[in-house]
Parts: structure tokens; sequence; C-alpha cells
């Protein structure tokens, strides 16, 4: 060792390296997902109550809803239309997708889908989450 250096000077480097560390794993910790609405099934009725379960969804995560596009699609809106399962005319909460494969990044809060198509919604193809 140097002359006084002591053991100060080895932990010094130790000290600062773990403070990073501690720093950036929260970044890391809660890196976006993607996720597969309803897995092999895709987006279909009853994927609220069959997929959701013990889920934690965070801003950022993607959805990726997975459709027959000449049967479905898939409206993200707000609340009010999630409840009365009701496509909104015009609003700037809503938004109409029909690709049969739409990647939706979530937003912190609540992120509310259904399908636009009579009856569908009303038959349970419908999501709310929240996310973190």
């Amino acid at each position: 060792m140097a002359a006084g250096q002591g053991r100060r000077g080895i932990r010094a480097p130790l000290v600062a390296g773990l403070l990073l560390l501690c720093l950036l794993l929260p970044a890391t910790a809660n890196a976006a997902k993607t996720y597969i609405v309803g897995d092999a099934a895709g987006w279909s009725k009853n994927v609220e109550a069959s997929w959701l379960g013990g889920k934690t969804f965070y801003a950022g995560d993607v959805f990726v809803f997975k459709y027959d596009k000449e049967r479905h699609d898939l409206v993200m809106l707000g609340g009010k239309g999630y409840r009365r399962c009701q496509v909104p005319r015009r609003s700037s909460k809503s938004r109409v997708l029909r690709t049969g494969n739409d990647a939706v990044t979530l937003r912190r809060g609540n992120n509310y889908f259904i399908c636009g198509q009579p009856g569908h919604c009303k038959n349970n193809m419908k999501l709310a989450v929240k996310a973190w």
C-alpha cells in the first residue's frame, strides 16, 4: 500500500461502484415488456377473466393484439366508453385499430380496450388494465 492510502483508498472505488449499481437497478428492473394479449388464443372474448390474473403491468409495456381483422377490431377508449361498451363518435381519447396485429404501448393509469363490432364488447370482448 502507498503511504497514507490505508484501507479507505481501496474501499472508496468499491463504495462508488455499489452506489452506481443501486442507482441503475430500478431503471432496469422495470424495463418494458411485450405481451401477446390472450397468449395463443389472441384478442378474444373473456380475455380479461382468463388472461389478466396475477399479472402486473407498467407504463411503457407493449400489448400486441392479434385477431381476425375481418371479424374484429380494437378500440382504445376511455372508461365511460368501456363501461357502456360504446365506441365514442368523436373523442381524443379513442382510437380504432383494424390491422389484426396491433401493438399498443400502455400509459400510466387505466387503459381500456374493446372490440367495436356490434355485440362483441357486451359478450366480454373487452379489457381494462392498470399500468403502474
